[in-house]
């Protein structure tokens, strides 16, 4: 029997990252991925270089250009390889809040309808496979910008009596009762059945609520992709802009292979519809003002940006995720790349592109 490896949004960051680190893990890997995220931030955005990058790099790798709202096309998909499907790594998502304001139809039926296909197609097809969501912080709304937090020179901190000081945000945190933009709300829905599917259902499902997912395969553009899309302005000299909070809202960074690694460490032992906040924590965060001055280090040139006192909707002023759950429940893992490691990262691969 092939041991196959089933992954969605495989052109974008966290989904060809899973596919190289899985390529040697399984049979094959199929790959499902449509570049929606063309459509929704333009030409620029556009990953289809990463799916050539996959088919002519990843011997085992193969790619299917499905919509993961269309349910027959999903079916063929698991129907040819039923209970040989081992893994489902879904990461195929519209992942702006902004953006979801545009077509709150196109986001929700993204984000929730096609989590929920995927959900049923592995209840059908492969019972007993683990499925990995990748959720968002954004699940929390703007709750974490009510906490104590204090203005330091280059960021906003968290008061040093509070809990959350040491090591960051926890699960315990409420998603209820908050403005979660439109994105949120739809990220919200997928979460809860995904949880309900594997609480409900006993299947090995894994919920992890990302914060600001990075590395040197991300496609960043203005709406989504935080630190790529800084370091592209940064080497282009493309105007960037900074909205509100003074520049000093924090983010911890998560690079993809290390989110991905905690996706093969839950799959060796999977649990149902358990829930882990998964960012950079206190080893791996940074706030703009931070970000900035760290690029124009690696670059040897100052940015051309400009700031906005309008701050964007369901914006977070400090979110650091606590991963100790995820840590007591696999103490095998750990983060290996911090801000400056990943920006490194992204500076070189960008410079790569550009002389390829």
């Amino acid at each position: 029997m092939a041991k196959v490896c089933l992954v969605t949004g495989s052109s974008g960051l966290i989904g060809s990252e899973s596919v190289a680190f899985f390529a040697d893990k399984f049979d094959k890997i199929i790959g499902i991925d449509n570049n929606m995220r063309k459509y929704l931030f333009g030409a620029d955005a556009s990953t289809e270089w990463n799916t050539t990058r996959l088919v002519e790099t990843i011997a085992n790798f193969e790619h299917n250009a499905a919509d993961i709202r269309d349910i027959e096309a999903l079916d063929t998909i698991f129907s040819q390889y039923g209970t040989d499907i081992e893994l489902i790594v879904h990461t195929a998502a519209q992942p702006s809040h902004d953006w979801a304001a545009r077509e709150p139809i196109t986001d929700f039926t993204i984000n929730a309808n096609g989590t929920l296909n995927l959900l049923e197609m592995t209840r059908k097809h492969c019972p007993n496979a683990t499925f990995i969501f990748t959720s968002t912080n954004k699940v929390y709304g703007d709750t974490p910008n009510y906490l104590p937090l204090v203005e330091k020179e280059t960021r906003w901190e968290i008061e040093e009596s509070h809990p959350y000081f040491a090591k960051g945000i926890d699960e315990l945190m409420s998603i209820d009762h908050t403005k979660h933009s439109l994105f949120g709300a739809s990220k919200v829905a997928a979460d809860v059945v995904a949880q309900e599917y594997g609480r409900y259902f006993g299947m090995n499902v894994g919920i992890f609520r990302g914060g600001c997912l990075t590395g040197p395969n991300h496609s960043g553009t203005q709406l989504h992709g935080f630190l790529s899309y800084l370091m592209k302005c940064a080497i282009t000299g493309d105007h960037y802009t900074v909205f509100g909070y003074k520049g000093k809202q924090v983010r911890d960074n998560i690079h993809a292979w290390d989110l991905v690694n905690m996706f093969w460490h839950f799959h060796q032992a999977p649990r149902q519809g358990e829930v882990y906040n998964a960012g950079g924590g206190r080893f791996s965060n940074c706030s703009m003002t931070e970000a900035i001055a760290i690029c124009e280090k690696i670059t040897g040139k100052p940015m051309n940006y400009s700031y906005s006192e309008t701050n964007r909707i369901g914006d977070h002023i400090w979110w650091i995720s606590d991963t100790s759950k995820f840590e007591s429940h696999y103490p095998g893992w750990k983060l290996h790349y911090n801000v400056e490691d990943i920006l490194s990262q992204i500076h070189q691969a960008f410079q790569q592109r550009v002389t390829a």
